[in-house]
């Protein structure tokens, strides 16, 4: 029987999945780490703790697995988006992660606008700039972090990362790339003319590979600590939302799909990646090879709900807060809460009305 691993890096932890040639799960593991959050809007974590985490989770895997090593022939990554890992000449991190839902880069994507003009913009990257996009935290790091931002040599996000620790081969795959706001979406390269309207040497965008790609075996260093053989092949892998939309089959046209999680999602599937949306809907390589897909996000799903929860009804359990409310339909919803990022892309607009209503009773 051969069997494969399944990383998936999110935002609170990395989840492992251990399933045989027929798809069955064989086991699964669940390690977390801890968020960074020292100012308003600013959300890191350390790098490193997601190596540690996903070490000890596949050295798990693999103590808890009744069969020989050899039959685990590979493992592949699934990642949040957007965040940025910067390196030094040694691959080293120069900093925290900058995450997806970090939210100080407000002056920064003005700045995209004001140097490359937004239709240029969106034209290459087929997205508005956005806080949450790993472009404006480079420029971010740039500006208020000079001395940081002249050791960097290389940039990737936090999946790439570990999968550098686990192969010591740095690569980034396209559909990760996308969220990036430095690929040319349909080219399929990095984008020299962004790069250099904002000031930023090209050299510091890693080689580029398909999802499906091999990118090497572990190291004898991770075989060791976790136990699989140093046979083991890595696979690219690919942004969470690419990845969970292959799991889910939307591979055609037609297709179509929402996740909550800590964000919100609603994607489907696109052919060819020359239509232009003006930016309305994100617009991203796919994981499948040549694919691509549009897709509605909020930052805030089941985050906004377990902050509620915790504010308003923390002795309570979400079944109790659910129990009896139906939708429109007879669903239950938070429909508040589920209005998409791409309406409203300022994270300092504030209002406070409704606040004061609840203050004042």
């Amino acid at each position: 029987m051969s069997y494969v691993i399944g990383v998936d890096l999110g935002t609170s932890a990395v989840k492992l999945l251990l399933v045989d040639k027929s798809g069955e799960v064989v086991k699964e593991v669940s390690k977390d780490y801890p968020l960074i959050q020292e100012k308003t809007g600013y959300s890191e974590q350390k790098p490193e703790d997601w190596v540690k985490q996903t070490v000890a989770g596949l050295k798990e895997l693999v103590q808890q697995f009744d069969g020989d090593v050899t039959e685990i022939e590979g493992l592949s990554f699934a990642g949040q988006m957007h965040g940025l890992v910067l390196l030094d000449n040694n691959n080293q991190p120069l900093r925290n992660a900058i995450l997806w839902n970090d939210t100080r880069t407000t002056a920064q994507c003005q700045e995209i606008y004001d140097k490359v003009g937004k239709d240029k913009f969106i034209g290459i990257t087929k997205n508005l700039a956005l806080e949450g996009f790993t472009l404006p935290k480079i420029l971010w790091v740039k500006e208020h972090e000079p001395e940081i931002f002249a050791k960097a040599t290389a940039f990737v996000l936090p999946k790439d990362y570990v999968r550098y620790r686990l192969t010591e081969a740095l690569h980034m795959d396209y559909s990760d790339a996308a969220g990036t706001s430095l690929l040319d979406v349909s080219k399929k390269v990095w984008s020299e003319e962004i790069c250099n309207l904002l000031d930023i040497d090209i050299s510091i965008c890693p080689p580029l590979v398909d999802s499906h790609q091999n990118v090497g075996t572990i190291t004898s260093k991770i075989a060791t600590e976790t136990g699989l053989a140093t046979s083991t092949a890595v696979f690219a892998g690919g942004a969470d939302n690419a990845c969970g939309a292959i799991g889910s089959g939307i591979l055609s046209e037609g297709k179509t799909f929402a996740s909550i999680g800590t964000s919100g999602v609603v994607l489907s599937y696109e052919p060819t990646g020359d239509k232009d949306y003006e930016g309305k809907v994100h617009y991203f390589n796919h994981g499948e090879k040549d694919a691509y897909y549009a897709m509605g996000v909020t930052l805030a799903a089941g985050h906004s709900l377990n902050w509620f929860k915790t504010t308003f009804a923390a002795d309570k359990s979400f079944e109790e807060l659910l129990d009896g409310v139906g939708g429109s339909t007879g669903r239950r919803k938070w429909s508040s809460f589920y209005t998409l990022y791409r309406r409203r892309t300022n994270s300092t607009c504030r209002c406070t009305n409704s606040w004061q209503l609840y203050r004042n009773g």
